[in-house]
């Protein structure tokens, strides 16, 4: 009788909804210098470019596009043409030298999806206070080479600014499709699109 019991508490068991796997942060350092590597940069007098290939997170690298004083960051396996996912702020800016990446944990399987990156925008109307703004970018993947900006969170002058990336990229990063989904923006951050110099 006991054992009859049992069986409708196995059963519901069963029947519970797959539990998402664990999440957590890790960090990586980003130094132009030391981490990346130049393969392709303007030759003189063809303008202020270059395109670079850092390390990031256990194999998943980061990529640079650097032209005019603005930066264009992916973050993950980039599709053939990586000209069509260029993302940038208007006005000059520059990023943080920290990236947190989140990463989803099953059994032995730790997979990267968002990278949160603290990006510094200056100013035009006054000089020597940039504005920063935390970037939330989906990372691409071996499979899919799908990686884009997810949203933006105004740091300056937002104490909660980290807690609300970690759980924009929580929420959002994993399901979000480049190209169709809208960013979300906390905060009044500046003018961000995809910039054709």
């Amino acid at each position: 009788m006991r054992a009859l019991l049992l069986i409708p508490l196995a059963l519901a068991g069963l029947c519970q909804p797959a539990r998402a796997g664990d999440i957590s942060s890790a960090y990586t350092d980003l130094d132009w210098k030391k981490d990346c590597v130049t393969y392709a940069q303007a030759e003189e007098g063809d303008g202020d470019w270059a395109s670079l290939a850092c390390s990031g997170y256990r194999g998943y690298p980061v990529l640079i596009a650097y032209d005019d004083a603005r930066e264009s960051l992916f973050y993950g396996f980039p599709p053939s043409d990586i000209t069509a996912v260029w993302e940038s702020f208007v006005a000059f800016n520059t990023a943080a030298s920290k990236l947190e990446w989140r990463i989803e944990t099953n059994g032995d399987r730790a997979v990267p999806f968002a990278v949160i990156h603290r990006r510094s925008i200056s100013n035009p109307e006054v000089e020597n206070k940039p504005t920063d703004v935390l970037i939330v970018a989906k990372v691409a993947q071996p499979e899919t080479y799908e990686g884009c900006t997810v949203g933006l969170v105004l740091a300056t002058g937002n104490p909660g600014a980290n807690d609300q990336a970690r759980k924009l990229a929580d929420e959002k990063a994993r399901t979000f499709a480049c190209g169709k989904d809208k960013r979300v923006v906390i905060g009044n951050a500046p003018a961000f699109g995809r910039v054709d110099n």
